[in-house]
């Protein structure tokens, strides 16, 4: 089982001068449920290379045993350190992509014309989509066979605009996943800010936050 992991690439929170990036736990814990089920993965960013951790994900009270263990991993960080390029890989060589959030995705994969067409692909040839927390805002522009929005009618879930406001950047992001979602024709559903929330319609898996990241990995594992 080949799988495509699909970080940002983009480090820049707004114009606040503050840094951002993927959320550490929301790699870590897909990462390792995926790799203890026998997957192979690669990993991919926009530019390639090392991408930009968001430096809250990395303090002490962010941490988790998967983080943890990722520290310890140094095979784990020689992949991250090296990710491939986004547009050198084809959604032919996987049976699925799973997208990490962190805030970085709004800016970057959100508007990615590669991105766009590599999930297009996939949901084309009916392989798992999965993305969590704000990698649901990959999905902004990504559009079905039919040309509607890919998330028109189907269940879905994101990063709350409570779970925005408890961070205290509403007015800072591109775009609320949850308005954005709603504002598609999807589905979108909820579960308690920063529980583990995941929703699967079909091939396409989404989950609410940061600890949902093991349970959309476990979620999109179902589907293969």
């Amino acid at each position: 089982m080949n799988i495509l992991m699909v970080l940002t690439s983009h480090d820049q929170l707004g114009d606040t001068g503050e840094k951002t990036g993927f959320w550490l736990e929301e790699f870590a814990a897909p990462w390792y449920a995926l790799k203890d089920a026998g997957a192979e993965i690669v990993v991919a960013s926009p530019k390639g290379g090392q991408p930009p951790l968001d430096p809250k994900s990395d303090a002490p009270d962010a941490q988790s045993d998967d983080t943890r263990r990722f520290k310890a991993d140094e095979d784990a960080q020689k992949v991250l350190a090296n990710t491939v390029r986004l547009d050198s890989v084809s959604e032919a060589d996987f049976d699925a992509v799973f997208y990490p959030g962190g805030h970085g995705p709004l800016w970057d994969l959100a508007e990615d014309k590669t991105s766009i067409s590599l999930i297009e692909a996939f949901a084309r040839a009916d392989k798992p989509v999965a993305a969590v927390c704000h990698a649901p805002g990959v999905l902004k522009s990504v559009k079905g066979a039919d040309g509607e929005p890919l998330v028109k009618g189907r269940k879905v879930a994101g990063f709350t605009n409570s779970e925005e406001e408890a961070v205290g950047l509403t007015k800072i992001v591109p775009f609320l996943v949850e308005d954005m979602l709603k504002a598609n024709g999807g589905d979108y559903s909820k579960g308690a800010d920063w529980g583990s929330y995941v929703v699967t319609d079909g091939k396409l898996v989404t989950g609410q936050n940061p600890a949902s990241s093991r349970e959309a990995a476990e979620a999109l594992l179902k589907l293969l």
